[in-house]
């Protein structure tokens, strides 16, 4: 297949142009040109800005691909010029969204049909799928809860092994106890391709990530032994985060809920299973990461954490 990937200069690009090249397929990267594109054998890169609608079709509408990777669209009017474009003249467009999108529920994990919360901030994420829906392009919808590994540009795992190699403290919000999940970069992008040529998939929504959850202060003992170290040495400190005003600084990289969805569908459908336990994962992120980057040595600002610890 010829395809095009949008963005894929950063975190989960990369890996999803890796693979599809491995797989023998005719990659096209569409971005702003700001970081190098990866160094693959017949990558091909189109320098542009998708937010410009008027460039976008300048630069793409005499192109023809059989699929695309809408990675980056965080609004309608992100992927709307690029969908108008291609309707009709594209066999699959795989789209990026969020298992942010959800609402609140008693009842979890979330599942592809849950309700979906029109006061999130991924709530242009939602708003893209009915979009895709009505326009009936075949469309396949990713929605990832947190995503972690080598290349993650998010503070995520590295906030606690920013902790933990320092023997600091881990200031947690609530009881500890809120449980999340994490997913593999390369994980993700696997499930991406398997997307590809699979026609149960088209006007389908995935939940992926790992298949297994954990508690805060289970994720920050995993980091622990990632890190080389006893998960019995961490010192864990959970706190009320009520009693504190943090304004818009973050103190915790995790939304301080429970957040997790069933990966089900995807394992069923798409033929999918993560290749990463969260140890395995972690421990790829600190030693092909943090500490391949020297992110070990590197100056962070402790300053809000001594705000939690001091009171």
């Amino acid at each position: 297949m010829r395809i095009l990937i949008i963005g894929g200069t950063r975190f989960i690009g990369v890996y999803l142009t890796q693979l599809l090249v491995e797989q023998g397929h005719d990659v096209v990267l569409f971005n702003r040109g700001n970081r190098p594109a990866p160094s693959l054998q017949g990558v091909k890169q189109i320098i542009g800005d998708r937010t410009d609608a008027t460039q976008l079709k300048e630069k793409l509408s005499k192109e023809n691909f059989d699929a695309i990777f809408d990675n980056n669209g965080r609004e309608l009017t992100d992927t709307q010029p690029l969908a108008e474009i291609f309707t009709d003249r594209v066999q699959h467009f795989v789209y990026m969204s969020s298992a942010g999108v959800y609402l609140k529920s008693d009842q979890l994990p979330h599942v592809e049909g849950d309700a979906v919360d029109p006061k999130s901030r991924h709530r242009g994420k939602h708003e893209t799928e009915a979009y895709l829906i009505q326009q009936g392009l075949p469309f396949t919808s990713i929605r990832p809860t947190y995503i972690y590994g080598p290349r993650n540009y998010n503070e995520l795992e590295s906030w606690f092994f920013d902790r933990i190699v320092r023997d600091r403290p881990i200031p947690i919000p609530g009881n500890g106890l809120h449980i999340t999940q994490l997913g593999h970069v390369l994980d993700l992008a696997q499930a991406m391709t398997q997307v590809l040529g699979n026609q149960q998939a088209v006007g389908q929504i995935y939940n992926i990530s790992g298949d297994r959850y954990v508690t805060f202060n289970g994720l920050a003992r995993a980091c622990a032994v990632a890190a080389g170290k006893s998960p019995d040495d961490v010192k864990i400190i959970n706190y009320d985060p009520k009693k504190f005003d943090f304004g818009k600084r973050k103190a915790f990289p995790l939304r301080v809920q429970h957040f997790f969805a069933s990966v089900n569908k995807a394992t069923t459908e798409l033929s999918w299973q993560p290749k990463y336990d969260l140890i395995s994962g972690l421990t790829d992120a600190f030693e092909n990461d943090y500490l391949a980057n020297g992110r070990d040595k590197a100056e962070v600002d402790f300053s809000l954490d001594e705000e939690i610890l001091q009171a």
